[in-house]
Formats: C-alpha cells, structure tokens, sequence
C-alpha cells in the first residue's frame, strides 16, 4: 500500500500529464475569485448608475420638446335616436365639444447646451443647461376641408400648446410671443410621458385666423443625457451647437451633410425636416397621438468609462490567469525546476488581484493610471515570487517580460473599439503561435 502511494507521488511529481491536470484544475479553481471580482465591478457599476441616475432626476432629465401647438374647440353634434313601444322613434340632438390641433407651418429651433460635471461622492454625472430659441408661424386656420361649420368653432376659447420631458429642469417664466401678444405657458396635468403647457384663451383669435400668425419663445432648462425635437412644422430647421466633445446624433433624422463639426472644444450641427420626410398630417382632430418616436436630436454621450473598462480588462482575466500559468508550467518542463500546486495558486491569486486593484484605484484616479499602478504592483510581486521559485534571473525575467507584454496588449484592446476584435483574434493568433513552437522542444512522450 506504501508503495503504490510512493508510486502514485512520484506519478504527480514527475508525470507531464499529472502536472497538466493539476494546473488545469488550478484554472479552474481560479475562475472563481475571478468571477468574485467581476461581479464586484458589476455591482460598483450598477451603482454608479444609480448614483448618476438620482442627480439626473434631481437637476433635470433628457429634454423632448414639441410646439406650440393650436388647440382649437368647435361643436360636434350627434344625433340619438329614442324609441317608443310602438316602433316609432324621436330624435334628439346632443352637443360636444370637441378639438382640433394645428401645427405650424414654418418651425426654426436653435439649441445652445453648456456641459459641466456634478459629483456625489466619488461618482460624477454630467449635466446641462440648455438655451432654447423657438419661432416660426402657423397657417390660416382652415376648417373648409372638414364638416365643421365656420360658426360652430370657438375662436374665442383657441389656446396654444407647448409639451416638453421635463417640466422640473425649466430656469425662467415659459412666455410664448403670438402676434405681438404674449402668453404665460401654465402646467396641466396629464398623465403622459410629455407634460403639457397651456396658455390662456386667445380671445382674438378669430381676427388672425384667417391670415398666418407668427409665434416665439425662449426656455431656459436644465437636462441630462439628451436634447430632442418633434418635428411638428410642415417645414421644420434645427441647429445645435454645445461645448460637449462626444454627441451621438440620435431619433429619426441625421444632421444636414456637411453640417456636423465635432472638435474637442465642442460641436455644432443642423437638422431640415419636410412633412413629407414623417409619417403624420399637420392637423388632428379629436385626440393628439404622442409623436415622440419621430423625435430627433443629440445624446450628449460619456465616451466609456472606467467601470466600463474594468469590465472588459476582466474578461481577458481567464486569458491572463491561463497564460501566466502555462508560462510557469513551460517553464517548468523545460528548467526541470519542481513547482507545487500552491505556488500555482498564489501566483493566480496574485493575477486576480490586479482587477481589485484596478476597479479601487481607478475610483479615485484615471483609468490609465489605475492600469499602470495595478500592473506595475503585480508584475513586481510575481517576478520577485518566480525569483524565490526558479532559483535564477532568466525565467523570472522571462516571466516579467510576457506579463508586462500581456498587459500592454490588453490595455491596447481596451481603448480601440472598431477594431478590438481584429485586434484580439491576431494577437490570439500569435500568441498561440509562439507556444506552438516553444512547446515543440519539449519531450511529451516522456510521462
């Protein structure tokens, strides 16, 4: 019995495929700190958002901005039918009061937005204040085209409609100019995802309605994540312009070609709409539909952040742990130098711990320098250990050498977003490569 346990120790210490099962399962068993620490760069992630969502709602959410809008009402009238027992039927006349809502014919928007951070302990959101400048004018009233008579429309009760997102970021007093007369804009409820503003009867609306009227107003209003526009007017022109240096253009319509400048110091661009270019009528009568999916307008993005980078640096981490340990294991079958288990398992400890040390550090400093602080401290503790290990300078140093090299790469892969798949799959390639042939030299028949 002694023997064969003899026997069997001598297998695990000498045998290549004992050895290649041992670090296999040391892999394996590393995966599970390893999926700790992804889960912790999960969760500081989700509460970054969360953090980041409370200051959004607190200074003023995304803006989507529709109007003004005419709100006309006129009498409808219905006919009811009441039958006696005998068959015959009187008829009744109900009266209701309906509405119509028209858009303008002509819409000019102009949006300037000023970017600057907020900060909640160590989580940073970055918020807005946007100037907004509307005019345009709105065609004759026509009723001609329906069958609504001219005397059954109360002129005297029209009011004009704005409806925005976000009626909490709003800065100044909403006054809308229309012919020469201005008009405070008042909230009313609905229970809507755009708010609605409402201005007082236009009591001599009917004057105007028979020639076009123009309109203007200003609203200062503080958002967050983006600035949209319905493009409402038959012919509708926007132009934008921030200090913000990454804008994704988002919504149903792109910038004008040649329009879109994005520098460091900000961007500038502009949008041109036809009715023809959407799918809805200038006029509606009865119901207005929510339109807000033919929004359009700029995402003022923040470009991937460092949790965000953590993140994808610990999906190479199985990449990582994996190599590092079949360079000791190479090193092993080559120099004859006996390695345990345990040795294995701290040098993979040793590796995971970089993404602790990456997500802590980078919480409170730039991502590059949390990278280099974290590789730099795990490199010098795993060539000094392979130094205590190997017994030399030449495999420790050989060891620092492909680590350092592994982390430079990776480090590339993460700031390249069009190309980090070409990128990986050649470095992979090459990789595998090397192995390959230093793997050659080796006796596996030996076992």
């Amino acid at each position: 019995m002694e023997e064969k346990t003899v026997t069997f120790a001598n297998w695990l210490r000498n045998s290549i495929t004992a050895k290649m099962l041992v670090v296999g399962f040391l892999l394996v068993v590393l995966l599970i700190p390893l999926l700790f620490v992804q889960n912790l760069i999960e969760e500081r992630g989700h509460r970054q958002k969360e953090v980041v969502h409370e200051i959004n709602k607190k200074w003023g959410n995304e803006i989507v901005l529709s109007g003004p809008i005419l709100k006309i009402p006129y009498k409808a009238f219905k006919e009811n039918r009441v039958y006696s027992p005998d068959g015959k039927y009187t008829t009744t006349q109900e009266t209701a009061i309906e509405v119509a809502y028209f858009f303008p014919e002509f819409l000019e928007i102009g949006a300037t937005a000023n970017t600057k951070p907020l900060h909640r302990s160590i989580f940073e959101s970055v918020v807005f204040n946007a100037d907004i400048r509307v005019k345009g004018s709105f065609p004759t009233i026509d009723f001609s085209e329906t069958d609504i008579l001219p005397e059954n429309v109360l002129w005297d009760k029209a009011i004009l409609l704005i409806k925005t997102s976000n009626l909490k970021g709003i800065r100044n007093t909403l006054t809308i100019n229309f012919n020469s007369t201005s008009f405070n804009m008042l909230p009313k409820y609905a229970d809507e995802y755009l708010n609605t503003l409402e201005s007082k009867p236009i009591l001599d609306f009917s004057k105007n309605s028979s020639s076009p009227t123009s309109f203007s107003f200003n609203m200062n209003v503080n958002g967050s994540d983006a600035i949209k526009f319905i493009p409402i007017g038959k012919e509708t022109t926007a132009h934008m312009k921030s200090n913000w240096h990454s804008p994704s253009f988002i919504g149903e319509f792109l910038p004008e070609d040649g329009s879109r400048k994005i520098a460091q110091s900000g961007f500038k661009a502009s949008w041109k709409i036809l009715q023809i270019n959407r799918q809805f009528e200038q006029s509606f009568f009865g119901k207005l539909p929510d339109l807000t999916k033919f929004a359009f307008g700029t995402q003022l993005i923040v470009t991937v952040d460092e949790y965000q980078k953590s993140e994808r640096a610990a999906k190479y981490g199985f990449l990582v742990i994996g190599l590092t340990l079949l360079v000791f294991f190479l090193i092993q079958l080559i120099s004859k130098v006996y390695i345990h288990p345990f040795q294995y398992v701290m040098v993979g400890l040793a590796l995971v711990m970089f993404y602790t040390l990456l997500i802590s550090i980078s919480e409170h400093s730039s991502f590059f320098k949390a990278y280099f602080i974290a590789a730099l401290s795990v490199l010098g503790l795993i060539t000094l250990y392979s130094r205590s290990i190997l017994k030399g300078v030449k495999f420790p140093l050989l060891i620092c050498f492909s680590l350092a090299t592994l982390y430079s790469y990776i480090f590339i892969i993460i700031q390249l977003e069009n190309y980090a798949l070409i990128t990986g799959s050649i470095g992979l390639f090459v990789i595998l490569a090397i192995i390959m042939f230093v793997s050659k030299k080796i006796d596996w028949q030996k076992d």
